[in-house]
């Protein structure tokens, strides 16, 4: 065959490799990018040999790493890291600098390195945490906008552009005889280069994409972006400097122009493509035999960075002013190696920085912190609450999640809570206030309390599910609570709690995902809003409208949907995903299989009657009768002798539950 033939052979061996090794990986629930690597494990010269000539696909992988460089720089925004800025910025200064100083120290002191300079280098691999796998998990669970993901993204953005001076700074540790002139000249060109840099992207560039622009030709604009990107990083090639660095700051110099979004668009599926090739590329260098041979050691290796991580950012975020949950659940999104760290170890072995097998073992321990990192950050909010409960430590954890500032009328009545001051927050506040009543707004974002300050409205500075914080906010004396939080953990937490102190409280709560619906109706809320599903009604109800249809009619229907939860214009879930977002979400709320005994108080009574939750303040989620599963029952399921019943509450609340089913606990009995 053909020498070029072999190529195209090669390109499209690796292609579908990566192809299939990603679907594979989003199928279980892990990063395409571990797919990626293990398909060049499978396919190079360690696994099923199909490609031995590893040097023709690196050329292809240097144009990944490339673009996957430049679409972090046109993505980099300068506005979200202002929202955090003082964590973004100097914490991960701090976050960084503490990381490579620990490890170079420790590295160095255990022979694991060859001098100093070499443990630095490994501190900075380990410093960088993982911006894709961090910020899918936090879109899959709905946390994005949340105040620890917007700490986490804050620190992950200010670590991605600290890479680009890793990079350009790399080749000067190489002269460790004369460092010192050696760094000056590194900072020197980066800087020559920067201002240079600047003085292109503010008077040239913009105007060239306008011109391409102008045209409304996609091919032109997309080799228009896609030469920039290649063309900066051959300018710092030659530089000396590094491509990862060029092709960085050839998107910052898009980034802010009218025209970033269509360049990212155009670049994102090239980025993708090549950047499989990047992964699958380092993949086909690993030795399996040598991980299994050392597999104690990545082992131990993992657990020494992700704890050492953690604890080092762990005290970080609790020094900015952030609440102990906060911190910890930061603290275990951020403690693995991110994978732009194989970028930089990459360029370390080339540098002769490190040799071949701990190369390998970085990209082993890698991988197997990023399959852990989803499953620290589901664990985190009930690792933070039993620690904060600890004996021990609760009175000093304590002012870490206390009430921080408050602004409340003395004698504060028949006030309407409103949890969250976000966008949604902020629309229920303006309407409340626009018809007269006093409203008190929690929220945790010290922006939105300077507003707040600013418009005169009563606040609590603080986390919403705290359990202090509710206390400040008299719901006992309150008209409503509407939970606005981007959180559904704290969303949850806070609807059980309010219930709580205020058994009778009208709640309406926001609904992230149609599986909330039924979840938090079942905790107790009066009214659960699902936002797709509200502007789905108003577009409907406006159709109706032009059809004709009048407006008593359209409100009947209107009114009737909402009534049902949504049944009637929600897909239809089977039993299984039902089962499987109960179990997913009963591990936080606490929860106990229990049997309605013979001759219960509760026999041959509905759900509404038995008047569980007020008596008991625990909530019945799921019911066993006869061959029957029922999921979320309603309060006109009727309970028989012998049903299962799956209960949710505290210790005292299930207490409570035990005493009612079996007659000790009557109507005329008092809530827990």
């Amino acid at each position: 065959m053909a020498a070029g033939h072999n190529f195209i052979l090669d390109l499209t061996i690796v292609l579908g490799a990566s192809a299939l090794g990603g679907y594979c990986a989003n199928r279980l629930r892990q990063p395409v990018l571990l797919g990626y690597l293990l398909s060049g494990v499978v396919v190079g010269p360690f696994g099923l040999k199909l490609l031995n000539e590893v040097e023709q696909i690196e050329p292809l992988a240097e144009i990944g790493v490339a673009l996957l460089l430049f679409a972090l720089g046109v993505e980099f925004s300068l506005a979200e890291l202002k929202r955090v800025k003082d964590i973004a910025l100097k914490g991960s200064v701090l976050q960084i600098g503490l990381t490579v100083a620990l490890v170079a120290i420790l590295a160095t002191l255990v022979g694991w390195v060859e001098g100093i300079v070499q443990g630095i280098f490994l501190g900075a691999i380990l410093s960088l945490s993982s911006t894709a796998v961090v910020l899918k998990t936090l879109t899959e669970r709905g946390e994005v906008n949340t105040l620890h993901g917007q700490v986490m993204l804050g620190i992950l953005i200010a670590q991605d552009l600290a890479l680009g001076l890793m990079l350009a700074i790399l080749p000067a540790l190489n002269q460790p005889a004369d460092l010192g002139t050696a760094l000056l000249a590194a900072f020197l060109k980066i800087s020559l280069f920067l201002a240079a840099a600047i003085a292109v992207g503010r008077w040239i560039v913009p105007k060239v994409i306008k011109n391409i622009a102008s045209t409304e030709s996609s091919e032109l604009f997309l080799l228009t972006v896609i030469a920039l990107c290649l063309g900066v990083a051959l300018i710092t090639a030659s530089l000396g400097i590094s491509i990862e660095m060029g092709a960085f700051v050839a998107g910052l110099m898009i980034a802010e122009i009218d025209y970033a979004d269509q360049a990212l668009a155009k670049i994102l599926p090239l980025r993708d493509t090549f950047a499989s090739l990047f992964f699958a590329s380092i993949g086909m260098l690993i030795d399996p035999s040598i991980l299994l041979d050392n597999l104690g050691i990545i082992i131990s290796l993992v657990t020494i960075v992700m704890l050492g991580k953690a604890i080092i950012i762990l005290p970080i975020v609790l020094k900015f002013g952030y609440s102990f949950k906060t911190a910890v659940i930061s603290a275990f999104g951020l403690n693995q190696i991110g994978e732009f760290s194989f970028v930089l170890a990459l360029v370390g072995l080339e540098q002769g920085f490190i040799s071949q097998e701990k190369y390998l073992l970085i990209l082993g321990t890698t991988a197997i912190t990023l399959v852990l990192t989803p499953i620290g950050l589901k664990l985190s909010p009930r690792l933070a609450e039993k620690i904060a409960n600890l004996p021990i430590l609760a009175n000093y954890l304590r002012k870490f999640r206390d009430l921080k500032d408050l602004s409340i009328p003395e004698k504060i009545n028949n006030h309407v809570v409103v949890a969250g001051y976000g966008r949604v927050g902020q629309v229920v506040v303006n309407i409340l206030k626009s018809q007269g009543y006093q409203v008190l707004v929690i929220e945790n974002s010290e922006a939105a309390i300077k507003r707040l300050k600013t418009e005169q409205i009563p606040y609590l500075f603080g986390d919403g599910d705290s359990e202090l914080v509710l206390e400040k906010a008299h719901l006992e004396k309150a008209k409503a609570l509407a939970i606005a939080l981007p959180d559904p953990n704290s969303t949850r937490l806070l609807l059980k709690r309010a219930l709580k102190l205020a058994p009778e409280l009208d709640i309406v709560a926001r609904s992230h995902e149609n599986s909330e619906i039924d979840l938090l109706t079942q905790l107790g809320a009066r009214e659960v809003v699902q936002p797709e599903f509200e502007a789905a009604l108003e577009m409907g109800a406006h159709m109706l409208s032009t059809l004709g249809v009048t407006q008593n009619q359209i409100q009947s229907v209107i009114s009737a949907i909402r009534r049902g939860r949504y049944l009637t214009i929600r897909p239809e879930r089977a039993d299984e995903l039902l089962q499987k977002d109960l179990r997913e979400v009963a591990p936080e709320l606490k929860n106990e299989w229990l049997t309605l005994p013979a001759n219960s108080p509760l026999d041959n009574r509905t759900l509404a009657a038995a008047n569980i939750r007020n008596l008991t303040g625990a909530t019945v989620m799921t019911i066993q009768q006869h061959q029957q599963t029922i999921y979320y029952p309603k309060g006109e399921t009727i309970l028989r002798s012998g049903d299962k019943l799956m209960v949710v509450g505290n210790a005292a609340e299930l207490a409570a539950f035990r005493d009612l089913i079996q007659g000790k606990l009557d109507n005329n009995s008092e809530p827990v």
